[in-house]
């Protein structure tokens, strides 16, 4: 996988908001929110997608949804909800080639997304 801004800001070189980090996930604030809560949750590992995703990533995707949900309810949005979304490809929008969750809340969401 190529060199991206994430992982410039999993090794420090360029500063983020960071929420929380452990050994296998980093979550930091959205440098351009889409609502009142926006924050990012990535892997440390380098997986461009969740289309490139592998068996051997069980225990790490596992682990970035329990990140999600506490994150989640320590921004107090599990109280009226909020909404977990991953780019795939150019077509869905990925515009960083680094698997990341982006995580909205505190206003509501309209459906169809996009």
């Amino acid at each position: 996988m190529s060199e991206t801004i994430f992982s410039k800001i999993i090794r420090k070189e360029i500063p983020a908001k960071i929420l929380y980090e452990d050994d296998l996930a980093l979550a930091f604030h959205d440098i351009h929110p889409q609502a009142p809560s926006h924050f990012l949750v990535i892997p440390k590992k380098p997986i461009c997608s969740l289309a490139d995703a592998q068996a051997e990533d069980l225990h790490v995707l596992g682990h970035l949804q329990v990140v999600i949900s506490k994150l989640a309810q320590e921004q107090g949005l599990d109280a009226t909800g909020y909404r977990v979304v991953t780019n795939i490809g150019s077509d869905g929008g990925q515009s960083v080639p680094h698997l990341h969750y982006h995580v909205l809340g505190g206003r509501p969401l309209a459906w169809p997304p996009g």
